[in-house]
């Protein structure tokens, strides 16, 4: 096999176990991410705020599961899941192969990837993935953000580009730049990094639980770094007041918010997060590399 053909076939093999680990995260995971979106859209404060009447002021996690299983169904749980459900395959593609690319680039000389290289390799995926997927994630925001229909992808996509051109669909690109390439950088980081001063295991189970365990604290210190831009994030791709555009910029949104409600605020919805992306991220990692020895042990090189 030529040397060209060689590489096609591992870039393929990359992709596909890329998109699977993607697909199987995001079906599993979904009701956690609406839950974090709905309590980062939360802004209103004052002695009335939390009554138990209102059906769509959330007091945690379990409030907001509980209220939207008794006023919008149990099918609440996975509105807007069909933008993440198309963008999730080639998203975490993209992710995974040009994680093992820019590996390359970041090599500085060293004959293996150290910490360093591990993390602007992720840093680099992480910001390309955001470029990719912020027209989903602008509507993925909105259809979470319905606290009463539930509008078709399509119609809510349209009424975006009809109010605001196709521009609108770029909204919040620069937070979600910051996001993904802060989670990514600390999640690829650590995991590789913390994987070669973890003895490997011959026991299957042992080897499972190890991946597992550094899959699940990978995707937790993400989580907790990155949670600031995600609610900026949220902010700007969310709905405005009825009064005019409040929230633009990714830094001046964070400082808003700081003002407004604390820095506490700016945590919101970090539960929601790191329950879903803590064991997301061992998903994730578990299914790719899962994937990608079976694809090799199928289609040896």
């Amino acid at each position: 096999m030529s040397e060209t053909r060689k590489m096609a076939q591992q870039a393929a093999m990359q992709i596909a176990a890329g998109g699977s680990a993607g697909f199987v995260e995001v079906c599993l995971m979904h009701p956690l991410d609406l839950v974090k979106t709905r309590l980062q859209l939360q802004a209103r404060r004052g002695p009335a705020v939390g009554v138990a009447s209102d059906p769509h002021f959330y007091n945690g996690v379990v409030d907001c599961f509980r209220k939207m299983y008794r006023h919008e169904s149990f099918l609440a749980y996975w509105k807007g899941v069909l933008p993440p459900i198309l963008v999730e395959t080639p998203k975490r593609a993209v992710k995974f192969f040009t994680f093992e690319q820019y590996k390359q680039f970041f090599l500085f000389g060293s004959p293996t990837p150290t910490p360093l290289t591990f993390s602007l390799a992720g840093l680099s995926a992480g910001i390309t993935e955001a470029i990719l997927v912020n027209p989903f994630e602008v509507v993925k925001v909105a259809l979470q953000a319905n606290k009463s229909e539930a509008p078709s992808t399509w119609s809510v996509t349209r009424k975006i580009v009809n109010d605001n051109g196709l521009r609108g669909l770029n909204k919040g690109l620069t937070a979600t730049i910051a996001r993904n390439g802060a989670f990514n950088m600390v999640y690829f980081g650590f995991y590789h990094s913390a994987k070669n001063y973890l003895p490997e295991s011959h026991d299957p189970w042992l080897e499972f639980s190890r991946k597992l365990f550094l899959g699940f604290v990978s995707g937790t210190l993400a989580s907790c770094f990155n949670i600031p831009f995600d609610v900026a994030k949220s902010r700007i791709q969310g709905p405005q007041p009825a009064s005019g555009r409040k929230y633009f910029s990714t830094v001046a949104t964070m400082r808003l918010v700081v003002a407004e409600e604390g820095w506490r605020a700016l945590y919101k919805g970090l539960v929601p997060k790191v329950m879903r992306l803590g064991p997301g991220g061992a998903v994730m990692l578990l299914v790719y590399e899962h994937a990608y020895a079976y694809l090799q042990a199928r289609y040896p090189l």
